[in-house]
């Protein structure tokens, strides 16, 4: 979601809008914007745009984005409505329409008006002369409209070519000058304590994050003076509560229209000082946006904090006099419907109800032996996502989760609570969270003074504890189902991915997309050809592709992790270990501190790669039937890590891919062989014989077939003397290609031997019998060929069961170069002949199989006369011409593909050149 706030001025709208005629108003600029309202029109004096993906919880942020424009406009009179017509448009637009949706508020002096755009222009409002009835208010779809015609004051729709646009205007309610809201009048004891001196730090923030001004009191509270913090991002001293990903973050939040919470700000003597701040986005002089941040130590802040809604008039507990609920009273009304928001502000009310300095909430995992951090405020950004920590850290009750602890003085017991080792905190105080006796998880409070917390406080956190429990589990069961099924989900879809392919790299490529960025930030694939070759990074990944050269540089240089066959995920720290030491001599380099580098990669990229790889790795072996074929390296950014679904989830995928890449790995090793043995059975180059042009075409039939059922040959045989062969064995495939080879290196051996084509053909006839089982019948036309001296060729031909041979003249005639005979593989006794052709200088001698004559579409076949037809038309061409257009005539006869193999084998005589 994008955001802006632009108080006064041109709204820069970001949609193309229709043509809208100019609207005028008396006293405003010609050309200042406007919106209508009952009398008129008023002028625009502040403006905030959203866009939202089509998702479906883009309407939940959409509401609050609504909400919190509204409330920092101070139009918290018109709030619900605005809420609930946008939340229906919103609707329509990203799960309806299945666009993206666009939001624009435009305040004006006397109301608002809100306009929701989606891509989806075609959905128009059906014309109808009579009156038009909206149907039930309580049917599912259909009600955006309606509300509007029951809420608005105006309201309308409007279309441009790429966008449809439903607006509606809200007038603020007539209302008396005076106070808008107000809290009850308290005793002087019960006022919130502050310092002798209120002090208010004023940060002005322009569009890029950068400090633009910075105060007094600004001064006073963080220690530093102006000019060492106007021009730095503010990100460098905010000590962020909420996790990177998941919540807004810092940057988020300077982009909202209206802000206010609590974070940390880093002081001049390097403590974090917590704040409460109040941001508001405005413009500046020049027109660029900027936010002004309103800060104040954070036990200060009533002092900007906005007063919590009040219950409802009619709310059972004022009226009957019943308790009020102990979660509400801990947690607040309305609860947060998500787990996240949930835990968030558990921490925040724990911390401020025992006064401390900082507040941490963890979940146990599945098996109850580690608890992860959920949730935490005052702890830095690394204690956060997804650390785990045993749920038995040491012996005692004092080391145990499952029971309440406190300890008075951490620098005496150092490691007794690991998530506070290293931040200052010396005091803490810790809880479980328990569901009909089960631990699920831990809350904790801490302080950085020592001997701050006593039992008393650890029974006030356990009752609160146990009144948050069950909602804490229900809400953390609920997630964990959605999860399960996305997991499902994921699983099936990279499961049907993988089984779609047998190409080993893409099947790599395969693996690393489908874990990026659902399973982790970058991606690192290693294989093993052996057992005894070393892992071999074959693929690297990063959901920036600027970081992928710096990351595949980084891992390259460093020594792969160890195969071990375990399964599950470990932690592998060398990347990051590796990217630190890279970091640091780059940024001493860069100060004049190091040897100057041999090759300079900039700082930057360097810095870069750091940042993208200082996270937790962890490595899952790819382990398939019993071997190790390679690794999966997953990883973080810095100070990220991965929570335990995540892990179960990288498991379940890495055995899928380990068996869908050996798979490839089978199947590219079956292929090499088969080619291999394929190509043995294809003759080697032809000979160049001298006084005649031979051409040879051959298609085998099947996907990856080289060698089917048809074959061909051309060799020497004696000096002046060559013969040839072109033969079909029946069916095609392996089984065919087998008896090829047989025929194709039986005849060179006959042949050699000084047998004429009947006893070479007869000899075969009764190698392919004593083949048994496996024979199979063949045709065959075998020649040998004399080249003369005159120019002329002749030629002793025997057709053996095979499609005559035809042979073109010059004058165009075409006639059979042969007479048919029994062919090879069925009977014993064969008594074969041969025939002699001589061939003229320009006649043509055209061979095929029958793949090329049984050519069919639909009812028709080329046949013999349909190829003597195309023969005719190839007078004059050469050898290499009459083949290729003949296989064109082919390939046009049927829109089908070839299903038999075929082979074209055409012979020409020039004859002799003429001075």
């Amino acid at each position: 979601m994008t955001t802006g706030l632009r108080p006064g001025g041109h709204p820069q709208d970001p949609r193309q809008r229709g043509n809208h005629p100019p609207l005028r108003q008396e006293g405003a600029a010609p050309d200042a914007p406007h919106v209508e309202n009952g009398t008129g029109r008023s002028v625009i004096t502040a403006r905030a745009a959203a866009s939202f993906e089509p998702v479906g919880r883009s309407v939940a942020t959409a509401r609050s984005f609504v909400r919190d424009t509204l409330q920092g406009w101070g139009f918290g009179d018109i709030v619900d409505d605005a809420v609930v017509l946008t939340s229906e448009l919103v609707t329509n637009a990203v799960v309806h329409a299945g666009t993206a949706a666009d939001v624009l508020c435009l305040r004006s002096d006397d109301g608002v008006r809100i306009e929701v755009a989606d891509r989806y222009p075609e959905r128009e409002i059906p014309l109808q002369s009579g009156a038009v009835t909206m149907g039930s208010p309580d049917r599912e779809g259909g009600r955006g409209l309606q509300l509007c015609a029951a809420l608005a004051q105006r309201w309308g729709v409007e279309y441009t070519p790429t966008h449809k646009q439903v607006w509606f205007q809200l007038d603020l309610p007539e209302r008396p000058v005076g106070t808008r809201t107000a809290g009850p009048s308290l005793p002087a004891e019960l006022l919130p304590l502050a310092d002798g001196r209120v002090r208010v730090a004023v940060v002005q923030i322009d569009r890029a994050g950068t400090i633009t001004a910075w105060n007094e009191d600004a001064e006073d509270i963080f220690g530093y003076p102006a000019d060492q913090v106007v021009g730095k991002p503010l990100t460098d001293l905010a000590a962020w509560p909420h996790t990177p990903g998941t919540g807004t973050g810092i940057a988020e939040a300077l982009r909202l229209s209206r802000w206010e919470g609590s974070y940390g700000i880093r002081g001049a003597d390097g403590r974090v000082i917590p704040v409460y701040a109040s941001h508001l986005r405005v413009r500046d002089t020049a027109g660029e946006p900027s936010t002004v941040c309103l800060l104040v130590r954070d036990h200060e802040r009533a002092v900007l904090q906005t007063p919590l809604r009040g219950a409802s008039s009619d709310t059972a507990t004022a009226q009957d006099g019943q308790a009020p609920d102990p979660f509400e009273v801990f947690i607040g009304s309305p609860a947060p419907d998500d787990l996240d928001g949930l835990l968030q502000r558990t921490v925040e009310r724990a911390r401020d109800m025992l006064d401390g300095d900082a507040a941490f909430l963890l979940l146990a995992t599945d098996d109850e032996t580690e608890l992860e951090v959920r949730a935490s405020t005052g702890l830095p950004s690394a204690r956060q996502r997804f650390a785990r920590v045993p749920v038995e850290a040491g012996p005692g009750r004092y080391g145990s989760a499952r029971m309440p602890a406190v300890h008075d003085d951490l620098a005496a017991v150092p490691g007794a609570v690991p998530l506070l080792n290293g931040t200052g905190m010396r005091s803490v105080v810790t809880v479980p969270l328990k569901v009909e006796g089960r631990l699920t998880g831990s809350l904790g409070v801490a302080a950085e003074s020592p001997s701050r917390y006593s039992n008393e406080e650890a029974l006030r956190l356990q009752f609160a504890a146990d009144r948050i429990a069950l909602a804490v589990e229900s809400a953390r069961l609920g997630e964990l189902e959605r999860l399960r099924r996305g997991s499902l989900s994921f699983l099936v879809e990279a499961s049907d991915l993988l089984a779609g392919t047998l190409d080993r790299d893409q099947t790599l490529a395969l693996m690393a997309q489908m874990t990026i960025p659902t399973l982790a930030t970058w991606c690192a694939v290693y294989t093993i050809a052996d057992q005894a070759s070393d892992p071999y990074l074959s693929y690297v990944l990063h959901e920036d592709e600027e970081h992928i050269d710096g990351l595949k540089a980084l891992l390259s240089k460093i020594a792969p992790p160890e195969p071990i066959p375990t399964p599950g995920a470990r932690v592998w720290t060398a990347p990051a270990e590796a990217a630190h030491r890279a970091a640091l001599r780059t940024s001493m380099r860069s100060l004049g501190l190091g040897e100057p580098p041999t090759v300079s990669s900039g700082i930057g990229t360097t810095l870069g790669t750091a940042s993208a790889v200082g996270g937790e790795t962890v490595v899952l072996p790819l382990v398939a039937r019993n071997r190790v074929i390679g690794m999966l390296t997953l990883g973080k950014p810095t100070d990220e890590h991965f929570r335990q679904e995540i892990l179960e989830l990288a498991e379940d995928l890495s055995r899928r891919a380990a068996l869908a890449l050996d798979n490839a790995r089978l199947y590219s090793e079956r292929t090499a062989i088969s080619q291999s043995l394929q190509r043995s059975l294809l003759p080697p180059e032809l000979p160049a014989v001298d006084g005649v042009e031979v051409e040879v075409i051959y298609r085998a039939a099947g996907e990856g077939n080289e060698v089917g059922g048809d074959f061909y040959d051309l060799f020497p045989i004696r000096d002046g003397a060559y013969g040839f062969a072109i033969g079909d064995v029946c069916g095609t495939g392996p089984e065919a290609a087998a008896v090829t080879g047989l025929a194709r290196h039986a005849l060179r051996l006959l042949a050699r031997e000084g047998f004429g084509g009947p006893a070479v053909l007869e000899r075969l006839n009764s190698a392919i019998l004593d083949e048994g089982a496996r024979s199979r019948f063949l045709t065959l036309l075998y020649g040998e060929l004399w080249p003369q001296e005159d120019g002329s060729a002749v030629l002793k031909v025997v057709c053996a069961g095979h499609p005559l041979p035809l042979r073109l003249r010059q004058d165009g005639t075409v006639e059979p170069a042969a007479e048919p005979q029994p062919l090879l593989g069925v009977m014993e006794d064969l008594e074969l002949y041969e025939q002699t052709v001589t061939l003229d200088a320009g006649d043509v001698l055209l061979c095929v199989t029958d793949g090329v004559t049984e050519r069919r579409e639909g009812t028709r076949m080329l046949g013999d006369d349909g190829l003597a037809e195309v023969l005719t038309t190839c007078t004059g061409l050469t050898a290499g011409a009459v083949a290729a257009r003949i296989m064109r005539a082919v390939e046009r006869f049927a829109s089908d593909a070839p299903s038999d193999d075929m082979a074209i084998l055409a012979m020409r005589v020039p004859g002799l050149l003429k001075d």
